[in-house]
């Protein structure tokens, strides 16, 4: 049996209270303000939130990506939109020749770092984003589909770390509709993006597929119940994993012990394995994915039973395990150039 759409609450003032409460206390905020409805209502909420004494200052910025012959006018219609609220607004420019390829992962790291720069060049210790329930959905089942392990099933915190700032996401528990209507209410006029439509680009693809899930029972209030739940099982593995580390000396060692190892739990001791390999390794290793460590410890656990050796490769790393089962892992050396 279908489900019907909820009913879309209106967002009060007490609701908005709540909402910003945990950023009182910060020194300055950075809005990323795009000029859709959900960043437009994140301006207007926050704009009146920050009306209260003692509350930090707030600026707000727009990123023009130069993607779309439409992007320098809306930008600059949310500035005259931010000064009308009182706040300032900045233009931050994407520059320089555009990838043919993955363009909108590539815009999404150029605006977070255009973002970040500004943040910290305008002293703001936080900067806040607009992303919501819907966009939790799609998170979650974007990590789904690309087979992320229990981590990345909490999908996006409502406060995370970038590039020593503190990126916060206020507005988590509200649906996409619910941002639309306070706009809506408020008569607060704002853009929408194309590429929001466009079926080349996986979010769009996902979206359809949210709104369908959704139908059958699977909506942003079940993706929020797997993110609580997930991010319950992650806090209690990650603390079993220290735990692990601490008694197998992983910090302290050149070679890890694989047959204590494999005493552990076996999702313990697939994190150890990642967390050695990292630490082992630079950016390379740290790209290893979590299927290649799957594969790797069915092959290690195999040869540690059977009292072999065995030595392999992976991510730029050279794996050894002697018969004695003491794993090393060191740098791989430069391949030669083969002879012409």
């Amino acid at each position: 049996m279908r489900r019907k759409p909820a009913a879309v609450a209106p967002v009060d003032a007490r609701r908005i209270e709540e909402l910003f409460a945990p950023l009182a206390d910060a020194r300055r905020l950075l809005l990323a303000v795009s000029g859709g409805p959900d960043s437009t209502a994140l301006m207007v909420m926050a704009a009146e939130w920050a009306k209260a004494p003692g509350r930090p200052k707030i600026e707000a910025a727009t990123v023009d990506h130069g993607l779309r012959l439409e992007a320098r006018a809306e930008a600059e219609a949310v500035g005259e939109h931010a000064k009308r609220r009182g706040l300032a607004h900045h233009i931050l420019e994407w520059r320089g020749e555009k990838p043919s390829s993955r363009i909108q992962e590539r815009a999404r790291e150029a605006r977070y770092r255009l973002l970040a720069d500004k943040a910290r060049a305008i002293g703001a210790d936080r900067l806040v984003t607009a992303h919501h329930a819907d966009d939790q959905t799609e998170t979650i089942l974007f990590r789904l589909l690309r087979g992320s392990g229990i981590a990345g099933l909490r999908g996006m915190a409502p406060f995370a770390l970038l590039d020593g700032l503190v990126l916060a996401r206020p507005l988590l528990s509200l649906r996409k509709s619910e941002l639309v209507a306070y706009c809506r209410a408020h008569g607060e006029a704002y853009f929408e993006d194309p590429a929001n439509d466009d079926p080349r680009f996986a979010r769009t693809r996902l979206r359809r597929l949210a709104a369908l899930l959704a139908e059958e029972g699977f909506g942003p209030s079940e993706a929020a119940r797997l993110s609580r739940r997930a991010a319950r099982i992650e806090e209690t593995v990650s603390r079993a994993t220290e735990m692990a580390a601490a008694r197998l000396g992983l910090e302290a060692s050149d070679a890890l012990d694989a047959r204590a190892l494999f005493e552990e739990p076996e999702e313990v001791a697939l994190r150890l394995l990642h967390r050695a390999i990292r630490r082992a390794g630079g950016a390379q290793a740290a790209a290893v994915r979590l299927e290649q460590i799957e594969a790797f410890a069915e092959a290690l656990y195999g040869k540690v039973a059977a009292g072999e050796a065995f030595r392999t490769t992976l991510g730029g790393l050279s794996l050894r395990l002697t018969a004695k089962g003491a794993l090393r892992i060191d740098k791989a050396p430069p391949r030669r150039n083969p002879k012409p």
